[in-house]
């Protein structure tokens, strides 16, 4: 892990690029929202939120276990939430 800064980052372009394909699979579709795409879109924030606070964290023994938890979450997450996409 290069940074802390950079984890951040990642999480901010990862997660705004899944929301970004929801807008996109939207306007592709007729250009309103529906439940599954406002669903996929606050189920993105939720993460967002829980991953940057996870970051942010300072009571932690191992922060290179920690950080390295942190990635691999934001990974399986946004593999999941782009398997939803396509799915819809």
């Amino acid at each position: 892990m290069a940074s802390v800064k950079n984890l951040k980052k990642d999480i901010n372009f990862v997660l705004g690029d899944i929301i970004e394909a929801v807008y996109v699979w939207e306007i592709a579709t007729g250009g309103k929202p529906t439940e599954k795409t406002e669903a996929l879109i606050d189920e993105a924030i939720v993460l967002f939120d829980s991953l940057i606070a996870k970051v942010n964290q300072k009571n932690v023994e191992n922060k290179k276990a920690h950080f390295r938890a942190i990635n691999k979450q934001l990974e399986d997450s946004a593999t999941q939430l782009v398997e939803k996409i396509n799915a819809l």
